[in-house]
């Protein structure tokens, strides 16, 4: 996948696994977070290791306050602690739900908010109940959206349009544009009813180290 359409067409097929258990006005409540947590997976991979052991040491576990240490180690404003990844989570389907819920645990405060305020873990059950959570995680794992492949600038354009086609399709008109703080010059057009919570996720997705 080398075009940024081929990779927004790749995201938006996902759609396909959803329609029949999900409305279409309801796939942005998907797809936007699950492509959230695919690119800090992607971010976070290659200072995985060095971050969980060093969350073991004995002197960071006496901190009250850990957390900008591990932002240190993992060069990020995020880190995760769980021992999971995607591809972790796919080798073992029948836990599928159970372990997507503690990976999303094990992000830091700010990042495990955005899943949060988007009632993720409820959707979690919602699609393990109708037997398509592991094929949906399963299409997210096969994209590479590590920033050596899809720069800050090209995500906010794949999330401006794939913003723009879930606000076609459930026929929400397209927020103010806002501009989105640090090297991206990007702007992202915002459901007018979740202003600050698609605002904070793209944020999050966007405001990643090279």
């Amino acid at each position: 996948m080398r075009s940024f359409q081929d990779k927004v067409a790749f995201i938006w097929s996902v759609a396909d696994l959803l329609r029949g258990d999900y409305k279409a006005s309801e796939y942005g409540r998907i797809i936007l977070p699950l492509t959230v947590l695919r690119r800090l997976d992607c971010v976070l991979e290659a200072r995985k290791a060095v971050l969980l052991e060093r969350a073991q040491e004995p002197m960071i576990q006496a901190l009250q306050d850990p957390d900008p240490v591990l932002e240190r180690v993992a060069g990020q404003r995020f880190f995760n602690r769980s021992q999971l990844d995607f591809r972790k989570l796919l080798s073992d389907p029948p836990h599928i739900a159970d372990n997507l819920r503690a990976y999303i645990h094990g992000f830091s405060a700010s990042a495990r908010e955005t899943f949060e305020r988007f009632n993720f873990d409820d959707h979690i059950d919602r699609l393990d109940a109708a037997g398509i959570l592991f094929p949906v995680v399963q299409k997210f794992a096969a994209i590479d959206l590590h920033p050596d492949t899809v720069p800050n600038s090209e995500m906010g354009t794949i999330f401006e349009e794939l913003i723009r086609r879930f606000s076609e399709q459930s026929n929400e008109t397209a927020g103010e544009p806002l501009a989105l703080e640090g090297g991206s010059a990007r702007f992202v057009h915002y459901f007018c009813a979740d202003t600050p919570l698609i605002a904070h996720l793209v944020y999050l997705t966007l405001c990643v180290a090279n």
